[in-house]
């Protein structure tokens, strides 16, 4: 029931972060993406726009960092992973926060 908006870099993603013309729920990030950031400073910019904003993190090589680079109230899943965990992910994520308007 998710309708995913896909970047091909980081810079994509912070631009339609900050477009405003769609009203995201929720950041799916891998940690190393094309371009010159990472989906660590996608997921800060994401939080700076709004600070409940959910994130799930996704890595094969990455977790170690989750801690230090991790913002808080995030999810990390490590590759390889099901499909229905990432639905999971964003569901528990989705379902925590307050209600919004």
């Amino acid at each position: 029931g998710f309708e995913p908006a896909i970047a091909a870099s980081g810079e994509e993603a912070v631009t339609l972060l900050k477009g405003g013309l769609t009203k995201y729920r929720a950041l799916v990030t891998d940690i190393n993406l094309r371009g010159t950031m990472g989906g660590w400073e996608v997921a800060k910019v994401a939080r700076e726009i709004d600070p409940e904003f959910p994130i799930i993190y996704m890595t094969g090589a990455s977790a170690d960092q989750y801690a230090s680079h991790g913002v808080p109230n995030s999810i990390l899943l490590t590759k390889p992973f099901a499909p229905a965990q990432l639905v999971t992910a964003v569901s528990q994520l989705l379902n925590s926060g307050t209600p919004t308007t």
